[in-house]
């Protein structure tokens, strides 16, 4: 191997670890900012105070990975187990918004908090009244509605509240070379 070949090795190898490591860290993140909320993270009303970290892909579609992880594995340790329906779907939802986030953040940073809350409020809130009906009651167009309503609003309250902060914090320091 060249001098030239083996840098190039080294950059690459570089690259790798720290989207590894990147990802590892943002999964492990959500992770402990739901679990210990679960309560209010869970739910036929859901505050997941781990969803500010949807703002990420903003910067970077190298965080899309971590983010979805993240929120397979939340929902893989609901103690409140709501099944293979939310433990897909959520990460599905989330994933659709990541990428949907990422491609409106190159032009417009703060537009990109849109995405997980209609991803979210459609396929979360849509699913979750056929996985609550002991809890929310029986299933109705106006439960599906008043559900997808709900996940929206919270979502929409924590990416307003917490997420535009959060992006004008990566945005003025060195966090966003980062990620």
């Amino acid at each position: 191997m060249t001098e030239n070949e083996l840098t190039t090795s080294r950059e690459k190898n570089r690259k790798r670890i720290k989207f590894v490591v990147i990802n590892g860290l943002v999964a492990g993140i959500y992770v402990v900012l739901t679990a210990p909320f679960a309560n209010i993270a869970f739910g036929p009303i859901q505050f997941r105070i781990a969803e500010v970290l949807a703002v990420l892909p903003i910067f970077s579609a190298g965080t899309i990975p971590g983010v979805t992880l993240g929120c397979f594995l939340a929902n893989l340790l609901n103690p409140q187990n709501l099944g293979p329906v939310d433990i897909i779907g959520g990460p599905i939802a989330t994933l659709i918004a990541a990428c949907f986030s990422w491609m409106i953040g190159k032009k417009n940073k703060p537009l990109g908090i849109i995405p997980p809350i209609v991803s979210n409020g459609l396929i979360v809130g849509f699913y979750l009244p056929f996985l609550l009906v002991e809890v929310a009651g029986p299933v109705t167009v106006q439960a599906v509605a008043i559900s997808m309503l709900s996940v929206a609003g919270s979502e929409a309250v924590l990416l307003v509240v917490l997420g535009l902060p959060l992006i004008v914090l990566i945005s003025k320091t060195k966090i966003k070379e980062l990620l």
